[in-house]
């Protein structure tokens, strides 16, 4: 383990042949788990390895060997640019952090800044479809991000079975549907849902009618009918109503308009997107036919290895403290040095200050009383359970 902190503390990161200079950030993470006691390393050691786990599979190495894509490219490339990252089911739990870190990768790199109109300075608009999205669990930037992702050209369409899910990932309280501008709902098998449904979709006035009839009863007609007729509030679609919704309606929230029922659009009923359906892409080992070119980077190009200045600068103190295992004390640069301090001869030096106390005999009498009393008091309690001096 000290071998690989070395390099890293040695290594020419951002210098050039002439003049080297290492990062400060891996020199400064690498002096810390140096200076940490043998066994706080390995625990360490043990904490990061099980994140990097994941990495040790061969598909999930060689998938993120290379990239062949660029973040910018969904909102800056020539032409539209479609994302799919594929997950099989069985894989979900597995590959979970992976499918959160491209994520968050993406969300933290399109909003960085904002410079006038997004939509001019950006040739595309970017649409996240997020299908079962809770199963990726919480996702902190996310959640937070859906407040102000659209003042940068980027709009989320999050799909989940029900609120029972959001949830169980988010929290009861959560801002994952207070941000969302639109809001669609199908039949649901949840009662918490479907209450919630029926909540958002508010209250709607009826008129009822009711009719008193007064008269002999064995008279050929009543003599007197009288009808009265008032306005009751019920609501829209009742918990019920919304669980019986027939499978080819949906309902539409939009903020700041009314409900809207809606018949669902099957895009493999209608003429209109059947003949757009393509066929999925047979899937194959090694890379595909259409994949672009190679692109340079920062630091494809680059082999950055030891150098030996470097190492040296760093061998003064840092074998030292890796021997000792632990934070060594150093002086700062700007404070003097200390000078020499001599022993003191303990034969001739007074180490209990004796030489300084001096004699009072009233205090010193007053003490002896108390001593006395105490020893007197526990004469007269020997032999009882309950051995209690009386408090001086």
């Amino acid at each position: 383990m000290p071998t690989p902190l070395r390099r890293m503390m040695a290594t020419n990161h951002l210098g050039t042949p002439d003049n080297p200079i290492v990062h400060p950030v891996v020199a400064s993470a690498a002096r810390e788990v140096l200076n940490k006691s043998e066994n706080e390393r390995s625990g360490v050691l043990s904490t990061a390895m099980s994140f990097l786990g994941l990495y040790r599979d061969p598909t999930v190495a060689a998938t993120t060997a290379a990239c062949d894509w660029r973040i910018a490219d969904l909102v800056d490339a020539p032409r539209p640019v479609s994302l799919y990252l594929v997950i099989p089911p069985s894989d979900i739990s597995r590959t979970k952090p992976l499918v959160r870190l491209v994520l968050n990768q993406i969300g933290r790199r399109l909003t960085e800044r904002l410079e006038g109109d997004p939509a001019k300075r950006r040739r595309h608009q970017l649409l996240m479809m997020l299908d079962e999205f809770p199963a990726l669990g919480r996702l902190d930037f996310f959640e937070t991000a859906l407040a102000f992702m659209a003042g940068y050209g980027i709009r989320a369409y999050l799909i989940a079975q029900s609120l029972n899910q959001i949830s169980k990932a988010y929290g009861e309280n959560n801002a994952i549907l207070d941000n969302c501008h639109v809001r669609i709902a199908f039949s649901s098998n949840d009662e918490r849902t479907a209450k919630r449904i029926s909540d958002a979709l508010g209250t709607a006035t009826e008129l009822r009618a009711q009719r008193n009839y007064a008269g002999h009863r064995l008279a050929p007609w009543l003599s007197h009918v009288m009808v009265s007729r008032q306005e009751t509030a019920r609501p829209l679609l009742t918990p019920g109503e919304v669980m019986q919704l027939p499978p080819t309606d949906q309902l539409v929230l939009v903020s700041g308009l009314s409900p809207i029922r809606a018949r669902k659009l099957r895009y493999y009923e209608d003429r209109n997107f059947t003949e757009r359906v393509l066929p999925a892409p047979a899937l194959s080992d090694g890379p595909y036919a259409d994949r672009p070119p190679p692109r340079s980077d920062d630091w494809g190009g680059q082999v950055r290895g030891m150098d030996q200045r470097l190492a040296e600068e760093d061998d003064g103190t840092a074998l030292d403290e890796l021997t000792e295992g632990g934070l060594q004390q150093q002086r700062h640069p700007g404070l003097p040095a200390e000078g020499m301090v001599r022993p003191v001869d303990p034969d001739g030096a007074d180490l209990f200050g004796s030489a300084d106390d001096e004699t009072d005999v009233a205090a010193d009498k007053r003490a002896m009383d108390r001593l006395s009393n105490v020893a007197r008091a526990h004469a007269i309690n020997e032999g009882s359970r309950d051995d209690l001096l009386p408090n001086f």
